[in-house]
């Protein structure tokens, strides 16, 4: 049950002009509250605000004098640990943007972490409670913040929401009825001093939860003692609750869902994001006769492993947000046909060799491409045939000229793209515009 703070007639101030501090300050001046919104940036930061909310462009240290609320609502962009807000946070109580808006939220919640594939799962999530009839927006990390949908004119009965470590950090009461733990690796360095305060920060999503309550996670995972029931699903082992060989999803021996000829959902990440989505659903009370008909057609996120086409019995991934070593192997990994692999670009000081041993395994060639593309290609080629080319539009067609019938050509760069392009999102969409005109 919900326990909303009563803000009626008091000082509420809210850090962050983005999105979500907005929403958060349109939903505490509708629940009576004096609200002020505060941000380092200057007033162009400020976008549309309800009617006698106050603003305090270019935030600094020297405002947290004589600085006086009830309360502070942080957005989740800002760093709780930064002297600026600890030097404001010593005057008064404070809470994150999610925390306070899911106190004002009378509809369940689907809670989804990991550090990598929650917004693939958010939309599975989403679309399969839409298809049960109850809403399912996807909110908070991705989507709309929470705070928004508690102000719709039509609350939705349940939602998906997507929970980064840095939401996570300010809950007190924050309680999904599923929580989902898809995977962690270290992340947020420049955020956390430890990889251990990262994860407790991720593992908050648990504390709340009672034996009523579920949570889904990879089979293996160690968390000590949960209080919820725990589900679990694997790509590697059938003693999982859910199992997928990556192109089906199986529970106890039975085919729930056929990846290859109901989605666009492929390689075995993706097979664990719909397992978590359909595990989370089921155990929400969804039947799973609905699943299929929910996920018809579904692709994922541009740039996370897109299907972009399949050409002469060649499939051609666009990973091109893989910006960093960890996305990198996740992609190769998750892969259950063989690789002709491209990558490169900027050249970041990386060491790529941890990658090795992976790539030998799942890669039948390699390209790269880009500013890092020769001392890339000396590296790879210790594993597997590697060619080096200048730009990406001969890389593709080099991995054409490579990939045999039944290969899967997946640029999964590894690093970012500013060599060559303004962002991972350009080049994604020069390699999908590419590859189309292939015949």
């Amino acid at each position: 049950m919900n326990h909303p703070i009563d803000i009626k007639g008091k000082r509420v101030a809210v850090f962050g002009a983005g999105r979500s501090g907005r929403a958060a300050a349109a939903l505490a001046s509708r629940e009576g509250a004096f609200v002020s919104v505060w941000d380092q940036g200057g007033s162009d930061k400020f976008g549309k605000l309800p009617a006698g909310i106050e603003t305090h462009p270019n935030m600094s240290l020297a405002d947290a004098e004589n600085f006086s609320t009830d309360l502070i609502i942080i957005s989740p962009g800002i760093d709780t640990c930064s002297p600026l807000v600890q030097a404001f946070a010593a005057k008064a109580k404070m809470i994150g943007e999610t925390e306070f808006a899911a106190r004002y939220y009378a509809g369940g919640i689907i809670g989804i972490t990991g550090t990598n594939g929650k917004t693939t799962t958010t939309e599975l999530v989403s679309l399969i409670l839409k298809e049960a009839g109850l809403g399912g927006t996807p909110c908070g990390n991705y989507g709309a913040p929470l705070s928004e949908i508690v102000l719709s004119p039509e609350v939705p009965a349940a939602v998906a929401l997507e929970l980064s470590s840095f939401q996570l950090e300010t809950i007190e009461d924050l309680r999904p009825k599923v929580s989902i733990w898809l995977n962690f690796a270290p992340d947020h360095m420049d955020r956390y001093p430890t990889v251990e305060a990262y994860r407790n920060a991720k593992m908050r999503i648990f504390e709340n939860q009672t034996p009523e309550d579920t949570v889904v996670t990879r089979y293996g995972e160690e968390f000590g003692d949960l209080v919820p029931n725990v589900i679990t699903f694997s790509t590697e082992t059938s003693e999982a609750d859910f199992f997928s060989d990556g192109f089906t999803i199986m529970q106890g021996g039975r085919i729930l869902l056929d990846l290859e000829a109901e989605t666009s959902l492929r390689g075995l990440h993706n097979a664990e994001n719909a397992m978590a989505a359909m595990a989370a659903c089921m155990a929400y009370g969804i039947s799973p006769s609905i699943i299929p008909a929910a996920l018809h057609g579904y692709a994922p996120p541009p740039h996370r492993c897109e299907l972009i086409r399949t050409l002469d019995g060649v499939e051609y991934l666009n990973d091109s947000k893989a910006t960093n070593l960890h996305a990198l192997q996740c992609a190769l990994r998750s892969q259950n046909r063989p690789v002709v692999l491209i990558a490169g670009g900027k050249n970041k000081g990386l060491d790529y060799a941890p990658l090795l041993s992976m790539l030998g395994r799942q890669a039948i060639f390699a390209v790269t491409f880009g500013q890092i593309a020769r001392p890339l290609a000396t590296l790879f080629n210790s594993v597997v045939p590697t060619t080096a080319v200048s730009t990406l539009v001969e890389a593709i067609h080099t991995a054409r000229s490579l990939a045999p019938r039944g290969s899967t050509v997946l640029l999964s760069p590894g690093t970012s793209s500013f060599d060559q392009f303004n962002g991972y999102e350009q080049r994604g969409d020069t390699f999908r515009d590419l590859v189309h005109q292939l015949s």
